[in-house]
């Protein structure tokens, strides 16, 4: 089984074509986090680090069991530094809900340690959750993630 370490590009063939993540950071505790670069597409594109260099949305993903478990073949396609504005752990919001389901209020993990608020800043919704995202969701958000 493969393993792949912070700065990895997997490529991914899918039924839609050829996707990408890179693997981008690492927690004792935790899947590691990946970030979904732009695809599919149908032939690797001639230098696949540029794909990496643009933000993009990013999860705490079991990577390799992932994708043994969706039978999609994978392997490793270069390596690129992790843009300097993302070096640090990215930090994960989860909402935390009384009885009724309403959110009161927000709980933002850096890796480290959580902070709170009861209000979610505009820039605060598009931080990735707190949660382990599951192969199915993985799916759709490699074969969702346009060029």
């Amino acid at each position: 089984m493969e393993e792949y370490a912070p700065g990895d590009i997997v490529e991914v063939e899918t039924p839609k074509g050829l996707a990408y993540v890179q693997l981008t950071h690492t927690h004792p505790s935790y899947p590691p986090v990946v970030k979904f670069l732009p695809g599919p597409y149908e032939h690797r594109p001639d230098n696949v680090t540029v794909l990496a260099e643009k933000t993009a949305p990013m999860a705490m993903v079991p990577l390799t069991g992932v994708l043994n478990r969706l039978g999609l073949k994978h392997a490793l396609a270069g390596k690129s530094d992790i843009p300097h504005s993302e070096r640090s752990f990215p930090i994960f919001r989860m909402p935390i809900r009384d009885k009724q389901g309403k959110i009161i209020y927000w709980w933002f993990w850096d890796g480290q340690g959580l902070t709170y608020s009861t209000e979610l800043m505009a820039q605060q919704e598009t931080l990735p959750m707190r949660e382990v995202m599951s192969s199915d969701h993985f799916l759709d958000q490699l074969l969702t993630h346009d060029k």
